[in-house]
Formats: structure tokens, C-alpha cells, sequence
């Protein structure tokens, strides 16, 4: 959570057995961002380039596929 709030993650990890041993291939994350509707445009583009510098997507991205997607959220929903 971040942003007092405004600004939440959900990350799901699919995991497979490759000989016996559990390996996580997959991770999607749904982000959610309450009271942006007005300044779409500008969320959908830092959400589209944000992996790009991403310490952890650079860390894992070529052994695990990493999704994701933003919604935006109305302020008193």
C-alpha cells in the first residue's frame, strides 16, 4: 500500500513442480488506484512503462513471467 492509501498491489504467483521441487513460473499483479479517474491518461502510462525500471521485475523477468494491470478506482467507491 502506498500513497496514504490511494495505491494498492495484489500479486498472485502461480507455482509448477519441475522435479519434485515447487518453482514459481508466473506472477500477475493487479494494481489499484483509488481517485485518479481525472488523470488516467498519465496513470495508464506510468503503469505501462513502470517494469521498465523496476528493480524486482529486472531481477526476476527472464526465469518468471511477470503480468500486470491498473485499475482505477473512484474516490468513494
Amino acid at each position: 500500500m502506498a500513497s496514504g492509501g490511494r495505491l494498492t498491489a495484489l500479486a498472485r504467483g502461480e507455482v509448477e513442480v519441475e522435479d519434485k521441487v515447487l518453482v514459481l513460473r508466473r506472477i500477475h499483479v493487479v494494481f489499484a488506484l483509488r481517485g485518479a479517474s481525472e488523470r488516467e491518461p498519465e496513470a495508464q502510462r506510468a503503469h505501462d512503462h513502470y517494469m521498465s525500471r523496476c528493480p524486482i521485475y529486472r531481477s526476476i523477468h527472464r526465469a518468471i513471467e511477470v503480468t500486470s494491470v491498473l485499475e482505477l478506482v473512484p474516490e468513494h467507491a
